[in-house]
């Protein structure tokens, strides 16, 4: 769910800053960089007490315990990402966009139908990275899911191996639930790791 939010959202923005020229877009920008200047720390009490405001934290609900963790994690994934695909959208010829406005394409089809193709390896990019920092945030997971029925499985590993101690079969197995979805991740898409952060590094 926060990988499929933050390829969209990053996406569109990524497009925008790069193709649009309007007042504040180096404003915006230098914002998005900055944002990932801020750690989870010094934004999740004002972040929680916003959320509790909301209703959707410290609830017995599933779901709203899921968004009250999936929103902090698109934000903190939004900025890496809109750096990352800014950089390659940028790399891009424009003759492809404009060929395709003469074909009558408007702004979303040309973002669906010429920029993601083209931008697959690092769209894939930044989908990995935000499902493993997403995935592995259990600073973010304990301090919004208290209640014991809405913890995700990192949350619960954590509360294994702090309740039963040197139980290192019941360990290795919740090890393996853990470590399993990120391993068959990780081999179908490795090889956009490295083309994904270094296309367009380079050119000539």
């Amino acid at each position: 769910m926060v990988c499929a939010v933050v390829i969209l959202l990053a996406g569109l923005a990524s497009f925008a800053l790069v193709r649009y020229h309007f007042k504040l877009r180096n404003i915006l920008y230098m914002l998005v960089v900055a944002g990932m200047m801020f750690p989870a720390f010094a934004t999740v009490i004002p972040v929680y007490t916003m959320e509790v405001s909301w209703g959707i934290a410290g609830t017995k609900n599933w779901w709203l315990s899921m968004l009250s963790v999936i929103l902090p994690q698109v934000a903190g994934n939004l900025s890496f990402a809109i750096i990352v695909l800014t950089g390659y959208i940028r790399s891009l010829t424009i003759e492809l966009e404009e060929a395709a406005f003469m074909e009558g394409c408007g702004p979303v089809q040309i973002f669906f139908r010429v920029i993601v193709p083209l931008t697959k390896p690092s769209f894939a990019t930044v989908a990995i990275f935000s499902f493993l920092w997403s995935y592995n945030d259990l600073f973010t997971q304990m301090f919004f899911l208290r209640r014991p029925e809405v913890m995700a499985i990192t949350r619960l590993l954590n509360e294994l191996t702090s309740n039963e101690g040197t139980d290192y079969g019941l360990m290795a197995a919740a090890v393996s639930l853990v470590v399993v979805p990120v391993l068959i991740v990780y081999i179908f898409m490795q090889k956009y790791i490295i083309k994904g952060m270094t296309a367009g590094a380079v050119k000539g």
